[in-house]
C-alpha cells in the first residue's frame, strides 16, 4: 500500500510503498477515505515529541471503511464506516484505567505516533477504540471530528459550567468547540494571532460576539479561557482576561514554555489546567453531540501524496479550518 512515512531523517515524510497490514485478534482492518491533519502530527515530524516509533505512519483522525475484522470484534462490519482516534489502546489494568481515566493510562498506544496511523491508503485498529460516526458527515468532515472536535469537546467540558468563553487560538477544534458552546447557550470571545482577520472573521461566522488579538482585552471578564494555540506566553495573559475563580485549559499535547507571571495573575482561586487525550466515554458523548446538531467543519483538502505540503501550510498558519487528506 501506499503510506507517507516519518523516519526521523527530516522532518519531511517518505512517499513510500509499504507492506498491506493484516488484523489480528480484536483488531479491524480498514481501508482508508480521509485523514485529518493535526498540530500533533507537526509536533511529531519537528521533533516536539520525542518518542515516536520509528518509522511510523503518522495521523489519527481517521475515517474509513472495514475491510475485514479481526477475530474476536464484535460491534463492526464489513462495509461499516468507522473513526480511529488518538488513543489507540489502553493497559485496562493501571490506577488510572482502573479508576475510568483511561485518558492518563500509564502504558497506552497513541495512533500515528506509537501505532501506524492515517496518511496511508490502509490501516489496522483496535475495534474497542474506534466510533462509529454520525451520517450526515462526509468522510472529509468527519475526520477533524475525531481530534481536533473530541479533544476541544473534552476541553471545553473541563471548563464546567463557564458561560463566557475565551477560545486562544481559532483553527480545527476552536472552530468545532465554539459550535458546541453556542449549542450549548454559551457567549464565545475569539483570541486569535495579530492580522489574522481570517481566523476572526471564521470565529464571528461560527458565533461568537467579539474576535481581537491575544494580547487584546474581552469586553467582559471570562469565566474560563480554552488554549489551542502552543505558545506558553498565552498563558499569563488569559489569566489575565479570566475573573476570580475562572479556568484557563490547555487543550494541546505539546506548549512552549509558559514565561514567570505575578502571583496576582493567578490569585482569587483562578486554576490552570491540562488537557490528556481522551476517553472513549469522551468519543462517544462527543458523538452523540455531533449527531443531534449540524457542526459546520471547515476543511481544506489535499491528496496524500501532499502531506507534507499540508504539515508546511499548518506550521506557517496558512489554513482556516482543519486541513484533511484525501486517501480514495
Amino acid at each position: 500500500m501506499r503510506a507517507m512515512v516519518f523516519d526521523g531523517s527530516s522532518s519531511l515524510l517518505r512517499d513510500m510503498q509499504v507492506p498491506d497490514p493484516a488484523p489480528a485478534a480484536g483488531q479491524l482492518l480498514i481501508d482508508i477515505r480521509a485523514c485529518g491533519i493535526c498540530r500533533t502530527d507537526l509536533h511529531v515530524v519537528d521533533r516536539e515529541l520525542t518518542d515516536p516509533k520509528r518509522p511510523v505512519i503518522p495521523g489519527h483522525e481517521i475515517v474509513g471503511t472495514v475491510a475485514a475484522p479481526g477475530a474476536d470484534v464484535t460491534g463492526f462490519a464489513v462495509g461499516d464506516r468507522v473513526g480511529v482516534p488518538w488513543v489507540g489502546r489502553t493497559c485496562g489494568h493501571c490506577r488510572y484505567c482502573l479508576a475510568h481515566r483511561e485518558n492518563l493510562c500509564d502504558e497506552p498506544g497513541f495512533t500515528g505516533y506509537t501505532i501506524d496511523g492515517g496518511y496511508a491508503e490502509r490501516t489496522v485498529a483496535d475495534s474497542r477504540y474506534c466510533f462509529h460516526l454520525p451520517p450526515q458527515y462526509s468522510d472529509v468532515e468527519a475526520a477533524p471530528l475525531l481530534c481536533a472536535g473530541l479533544i476541544g469537546y473534552r476541553t471545553l467540558s473541563m471548563a464546567g459550567d463557564a458561560q463566557r468563553i475565551g477560545i486562544y487560538g481559532f483553527g480545527a477544534a476552536a472552530h468545532i468547540v465554539a459550535q458546541v458552546a453556542r449549542h450549548q447557550g454559551r457567549t464565545i470571545y475569539a483570541f486569535t494571532r495579530r492580522g489574522d482577520t481570517a481566523a476572526q472573521q471564521l470565529a464571528l461566522s461560527h458565533g461568537a460576539t467579539w474576535a481581537g488579538t491575544s494580547d487584546d482585552t474581552p469586553p467582559e471578564p471570562l469565566d474560563a479561557a480554552l488554549l489551542f494555540a502552543p505558545v506558553g506566553a498565552l498563558v499569563p495573559l488569559a489569566l489575565k482576561a479570566v475573573a476570580k475563580g475562572g479556568i484557563v485549559v490547555c487543550g494541546g499535547i505539546h506548549m512552549s514554555d509558559i514565561p514567570s507571571f505575578p502571583y496576582a495573575f493567578l490569585w482569587g482561586e483562578r486554576r490552570v489546567v491540562s488537557v490528556a487525550n481522551l476517553t472513549r466515554e469522551d468519543g462517544v458523548a462527543f458523538m452523540r453531540l455531533a449527531g443531534e446538531t449540524r457542526l459546520e467543519i471547515e476543511t481544506t483538502r489535499y491528496p496524500l501524496g501532499d502531506a507534507n505540503q499540508a504539515l508546511a501550510d499548518l506550521r506557517e498558519g496558512r489554513l482556516t479550518g482543519a486541513a484533511v487528506l484525501t486517501v480514495r
